[in-house]
């Protein structure tokens, strides 16, 4: 009676199929039709921890940074251009425990540092420094001064970032700046249109993104980037951020590439 193999030989088998299917992703990919601009939503971290039975959440935020790290090389890989991974939500400052919230504080400050230190990519803070540490600021301002002049993927590290709060400020700058130029209530009335808030928003100047993607199976925004995915695609995977995997990447940039987009219809 033959045997089925051991486990080693059947997770080996396991790794080459795996391996051939996400060449084969990446080669049937259409790569006049990739998305510009991916933003990705990173959640169920706490999940993860709690479903591997791990003491703290902290151990599926370190996951889940690192596997933030691992999707930027997927991405520059395929040529993507600019990137935002919303890490920490402005809700998230007042509703966190505040040991959690000081490992996430943490976390996100190396992992600003770490990326900030990889080839030619330029980061950027998008969100408000307002309620964020001393600690946390200083190392997303010194992410930003460090790859000022690089060239390569653009990485937004969405910290201290809320939609509703980022279209306020916006609002609010160019209320000031027209204030500023001796403007009227009625001039500004007339000079108000999409494109000047986008100016103002925090990602002023950048294109919006194309596809957003989620994961951990939940499928809203919280808060993110409500102005600029007006027409973005989304794309929302099951697993839990720390459990990402490229072909999971790749799956959503495929799906991507063959929908027929369709701006406000």
């Amino acid at each position: 009676m033959r045997g089925r193999g051991s486990p080693g030989s059947r997770l080996q088998a396991s790794g080459l199929l795996y391996g051939l299917y996400q060449k084969r992703l990446r080669r049937d990919l259409n790569r006049d039709a990739l998305p510009k601009h991916v933003a990705m939503i990173i959640d169920g971290n706490r999940r993860w921890a709690r479903q591997a039975g791990l003491t703290t959440v902290a151990h599926g935020h370190r996951a889940g940074a690192a596997k933030m790290r691992e999707f930027l090389e997927w991405c520059d890989e395929l040529g993507i251009q600019v990137v935002t991974l919303y890490l920490l939500s402005s809700d998230n400052l007042t509703n966190r425990d505040s040991g959690e919230l000081g490992d996430l504080i943490e976390i996100i400050a190396q992992l600003a540092d770490d990326v900030s230190q990889y080839g030619d990519w330029r980061v950027k803070h998008v969100g408000t420094s307002t309620g964020l540490p001393p600690r946390l600021v200083e190392a997303l301002a010194a992410a930003e001064e460090r790859t000022a002049g690089k060239t390569g993927m653009h990485i937004n590290l969405a910290v201290g970032y809320g939609g509703r709060k980022e279209i306020t400020d916006a609002m609010r700058s160019i209320v000031a700046a027209h204030h500023a130029e001796g403007g009227s209530l009625e001039t500004l009335a007339d000079l108000l249109t999409p494109d000047l808030i986008g100016e103002h928003l925090y990602t002023g100047g950048q294109p919006d993104p194309d596809l957003v993607i989620r994961t951990s199976g939940e499928q809203r925004l919280s808060d993110f980037m409500l102005w600029q995915s007006a027409h973005s695609e989304f794309y929302f995977v099951e697993a839990l951020g720390p459990d990402l995997r490229e072909v999971d990447f790749l799956r959503a940039v495929r799906d991507y590439s063959r929908r027929q987009r369709r701006y406000g219809g």
